[in-house]
């Protein structure tokens, strides 16, 4: 399937799974997924659930069941499984060790005959321009395929030049199911649920949905077990906390500048007190464009926060302007001064908005740009009305 628009993939996500359900009978679930855009993980939805050394498989394997099932009926989920994913058949050789040595036949034999027969022994390797292909001594497709060919199945003797029929050298052959795989963080096992949010659901509204359920089966868990999240709540996680020792030297180092700017901690309170109200501006946009809140978003916020200290810096040293040279009072100075700086805020802001328009476009960049332009328009807004009221407020300004 090819498309022009990168916005008809989830139609025709919609119309591929009949289609594959129909023409590939035998696979029990499809899975359609979409590449990630920067650094992703396989799903988006995990919780890892660990066992003690001393559980066994089974047992592990139903308490991750029991996990799996408060995520897989949840109508905003799309697939959901196990990645020790389900149990596979497995044909077990019961040897029988007296029969065996009266038989002169060891375990080795057996392994190789059986080897020999379905995986196949490698005689060496064909060239065939630039590739190496190996040759293999097997059994035809025939035979491989037929379980019951094993009773039939000839083992050699060492040394007598002679072959016994496996069945003689066994006491029974059995099939059974197994873990096809075992997978072990920090050399213990652990069983990871994943699951996958349907389109237009983002994967903190289906983790909020199911964060109680979760919350309750952790609680619940058998002693030594444990649960934690994983892939993209992790990741956020992560990435945020990557920001924190970053962020206070910046924050404490900023409101020091403004302080000794001003000679005085007011201005400083006054312009904190109003970058948090960005958060509204930011809000509208994201939830009027249904932009997650991502990573890429944080950064542009970060990046919000110096756009509006200057805004009302340049406010702010208007206002001490017109009190100290032009020895106007403190009501006309704060009046004068969200006139005059009235033009200079909005064209600068504008310029910005108008600068990253073009990330729009770019699915990578579109929740930074939105959250920039609207969290600026919102906040110059924010600028040129709330700093003047705090500062009435804060020195105490009357009419």
């Amino acid at each position: 399937f090819n498309v022009d628009d990168f916005q008809k993939i989830s139609e025709i996500s919609k119309d591929l799974k009949p289609w594959l359900a129909e023409n590939f009978p035998e696979v029990s679930t499809f899975r359609i997924r979409k590449y990630s855009v920067g650094p992703g993980t396989p799903w988006k939805f995990e919780v890892r659930v660990t066992a003690p050394e001393n559980a066994s498989l089974s047992e592990i394997r139903a308490v991750a069941e029991d996990g799996l099932a408060l995520i897989k009926n949840n109508p905003n989920v799309s697939e959901s499984r196990l990645d020790w994913r389900e149990k596979a058949p497995k044909v077990k050789l019961y040897y029988d060790q007296s029969e065996g040595l009266r038989s002169r036949v060891s375990r080795n034999q057996v392994a190789n005959a059986t080897q020999r027969a379905f995986d196949g022994l490698p005689l060496g390797q064909f060239r065939d321009g630039d590739d190496l292909l190996p040759i293999v001594l097997r059994n035809k497709d025939t035979e491989r395929n037929n379980p019951a060919s094993l009773y039939t199945l000839q083992v050699e003797q060492p040394f007598l030049n002679d072959n016994v029929p496996l069945s003689q050298v066994t006491d029974s052959i059995a099939l059974e199911w197994e873990d096809p795989f075992i997978w072990r963080r920090n050399r213990q096992r652990t069983v990871k649920i994943q699951a996958e949010p349907i389109d237009g659901v983002t994967l903190p509204a289906l983790r909020e949905e199911v964060l109680a359920a979760f919350a309750a089966y952790e609680e619940n868990l058998p002693a030594g077990y444990s649960m934690e999240w994983g892939a993209e709540a992790e990741n956020s996680k992560k990435s945020k906390a990557s920001l924190i020792p970053g962020m206070i030297p910046a924050v404490i180092l900023m409101f020091f500048i403004i302080v000794v700017l001003f000679n005085s901690i007011k201005p400083a309170a006054i312009i904190f007190l109003t970058i948090p109200l960005a958060v509204i501006g930011i809000t509208f946009g994201l939830l009027t464009t249904n932009t997650a809140f991502g990573f890429m978003a944080l950064l542009g916020a970060l990046s919000l926060i110096g756009m509006m200290i200057k805004n009302a810096i340049v406010l702010i040293d208007e206002i001490k302007l017109n009190v100290n040279e032009k020895h106007q009072s403190m009501y006309d100075a704060i009046i004068n001064a969200g006139v005059s700086r009235l033009r200079p805020v909005a064209l600068a802001a504008a310029t910005t908005v108008l600068g990253v328009v073009p990330l729009i476009q770019d699915v990578f960049w579109v929740s930074m740009a939105i959250t920039i332009m609207v969290g600026l328009a919102f906040g110059t807004i924010l600028t040129m009305i709330v700093v003047p009221v705090l500062y009435s407020m804060f020195y105490k300004v009357k009419k």
